[in-house]
């Protein structure tokens, strides 16, 4: 079995929508947490309660896109009527341990969604405005080197990990 390389950094990201690059989004941009629905379990023979995950399902989830300052791109982006498309592609910096050799590995974040949050900014001389806006994601997508690694659709009922279709048995009993 081969050793992964080991994972140093994001040497350098875009962002795009509908295959244009957007410019002026800063330079960290934090993905959003996937936090699990979950239900209390607690009865005969069983000693407590813990909190059963319902697989497949997530609470409600934010992508802030940060901005230096608002520009044309960012205002293309908040209209909540419609659907936003955003692509991360990111270089992620590696070493191979057998070799020492710096390779790199392709990252690509999609995700869909309605802008929820519109922050304007700060108006300041000489500094960015730290303008940004909040995307409420009901698709994403995660590619390491080409190949899927998680897929949650909300809308259309997918959930996959490293391709495997997690939900394949609920859809064959209902």
């Amino acid at each position: 079995m081969a050793v992964a390389g080991i994972p140093e950094v994001i040497h350098d990201f875009n962002m795009y929508t509908k295959g244009s690059k957007i410019v002026g989004v800063t330079g960290e941009v934090k993905l959003p947490d996937f936090e699990a629905m979950t239900e209390s379990v607690s009865g005969a023979g069983i000693l407590g309660e813990y909190d059963a995950v319902v697989i497949g399902r997530y609470g409600s989830m934010e992508q802030e896109i940060p901005f230096r300052c608002f520009n044309s791109d960012y205002f293309k982006l908040i209209d909540p009527t419609t659907v936003v498309e955003i692509t991360l592609r990111g270089a992620i910096q590696q070493t191979n341990p057998a070799t020492g050799a710096v390779e790199y590995v392709g990252m690509r974040v999609v995700y869909r969604g309605k802008c929820k949050k519109i922050s304007l900014g700060t108006v300041k001389q000489g500094g960015p405005m730290d303008s940004s806006l909040t995307i409420e994601p009901t698709y994403i997508m995660i590619e390491l080197n080409g190949k899927q690694k998680i897929e949650l659709d909300k809308l259309n009922g997918v959930f996959k990990v490293n391709r495997v279709d997690l939900l394949a048995a609920i859809k064959k009993l209902t």
